[in-house]
């Protein structure tokens, strides 16, 4: 096998649930099917939020499509970074209220994000689409 069919064996994958999750989980925060996401606010948040709970969900909800969106598109290196963020960020608002074991699962799935960004540069993919080239790696080391 290629060492650009492993790289596309691992690519694809975090690629698609990156992308495809938080799309899910954003449409989520307007349907409350998978869970009541409001739940996981700690309560001393909710109180200095300039918004309800249930709008600052919708406005999550957004950030998450959007950033779904991007890791499927022609920004996946740059999106699979802000996914990486996103769920770091949820994860220290999870460990303010208590919910470690989840605070937990999403800082795992930041690394499985943050894998994703590395190996969209390795494979060449820019930041932006209009940017120059930005590659981490030498030119002979890209495989794609």
């Amino acid at each position: 096998m290629l060492a650009s069919d492993n790289l596309s064996s691992t690519y694809i994958p975090l690629r698609l649930t990156y992308g495809l999750v938080p799309i899910v989980a954003g449409a989520d925060k307007f349907l409350n099917l998978l869970v009541h996401w409001d739940k996981y606010l700690p309560a001393n948040a909710a109180t200095i939020l300039p918004v309800s709970p249930t709008v600052f969900m919708y406005i999550v909800g957004i950030i998450e499509i959007v950033a779904g969106l991007a890791v499927l598109t022609f920004l996946t290196r740059l999106g699979a970074y802000v996914v990486m963020l996103w769920l770091a960020l949820i994860a220290v608002v999870l460990i303010a209220g208590g919910n470690y074991d989840v605070a937990v699962r999403d800082l795992v799935m930041a690394v499985g994000a943050y894998s994703l960004g590395q190996i969209a540069g390795l494979r060449g993919d820019r930041w932006l689409p209009f940017a120059g080239s930005t590659r981490d790696v030498p030119t002979h080391a890209i495989v794609r």
